[in-house]
């Protein structure tokens, strides 16, 4: 329920992505090439984005949910989400040659045309977003166009010149729920601005905990992570306290303005604490166990709270 975790939140999601080439991609014909592009789309990251931009809809539609209204806005949201999937396999091709976990992928295996999955990326994203214009209003396809932007011409390259990219890269991950609830109401109220902030202050110890566990890769890569890069991993550690320190703080709004009841908020803390111990022994250990750890529970908060606050909203 996060973005490619979330929009990009969910890169845990991405390790279990890349075991599908290495499987299904083995048969022939069309359902051969379907399984390769299937995997470039990064499904389960579209799934997650699309159940974030689901709840963005229903909290800011009050319990009045038009269908087809939000049937439009999860199948461009899903289109735009995979073509800018395609176009960050495109882009990042000849560094996933250089890491173990993404070497299998089609792009740097070969099994796929670079000229093929560039056409069918951005074909990809124009359609979702020109639905999205077209059928659910202007606002929510200009946010789908901007995530898309900033993942795949901002963040991706941004990946090897500073350590910042994850910052950047949360931005674009924090957007799917704001677009549905500018699907909902044709504008971004303060609603929308605290799912953004719940989502962007998780990614920040979500991803340095992937980061760490995966820091040989990406060193291979050459990309700046910052729990990765030498010298840098008390940064990190402290960041990710202070990250779901604001997290936490954030996940009361919703009951604060009313979006939400006391069960939420209940709910809410008690999982928020559990996360915060998380953060507090990567912190303490910084090793490969608390890591693991804390993406795990990183995996169980945000469904929880997003559950909650969607659950809860009904009632109050």
């Amino acid at each position: 329920m996060t973005a490619r975790t979330f929009g990009r939140v969910a890169e845990a999601q991405e390790l279990q992505v890349d075991a599908l080439t290495g499987g299904e991609v083995r048969s022939s014909g069309l359902n051969r090439t379907a399984s390769l592009y299937l995997a470039l789309c990064k499904p389960r990251i579209g799934a997650m984005v699309v159940v974030s931009t689901a709840i963005g809809f229903i909290l800011a539609s009050g319990g009045a949910v038009r269908l087809d209204l939000l049937s439009y806005t999860l199948f461009g949201t899903f289109l735009s989400v995979a073509g800018s999937a395609c176009l960050n396999n495109y882009l990042e091709r000849d560094s996933d040659k250089a890491m173990k976990r993404t070497a299998r992928r089609p792009l740097p295996s070969g099994l796929v045309s670079a000229a093929h999955v560039l056409g069918v990326g951005t074909l990809l994203v124009l359609v979702g977003v020109s639905l999205l214009v077209v059928k659910v209003n202007l606002l929510c396809g200009f946010l789908a166009l901007l995530s898309s932007f900033l993942y795949v011409l901002v963040y991706t390259p941004l990946k090897k010149i500073t350590w910042l990219n994850t910052c950047i890269g949360a931005i674009p991950g924090a957007l799917p729920p704001m677009g549905g609830w500018a699907a909902a109401t044709g504008s971004v109220d303060l609603g929308a601005w605290i799912l953004f902030a719940i989502l962007f202050f998780w990614q920040h110890p979500h991803f340095y905990a992937i980061a760490w566990l995966y820091r040989d890769d990406y060193n291979r890569a050459g990309f700046k992570m910052l729990p990765a890069m030498e010298g840098k991993l008390e940064r990190a550690l402290l960041q990710s306290v202070l990250f779901s320190l604001l997290l936490v703080a954030t996940a009361v709004l919703p009951t604060a303005f009313h979006m939400a009841g006391e069960v939420y908020l209940v709910g809410s803390m008690a999982v928020g604490l559990f996360f915060l111990y998380a953060c507090a022994q990567f912190a303490r250990h910084g090793d490969d166990v608390s890591a693991r750890k804390l993406l795990h529970a990183s995996l169980i908060y945000l469904p929880i709270v997003l559950l909650l606050v969607v659950v809860d909203a009904q009632w109050v």
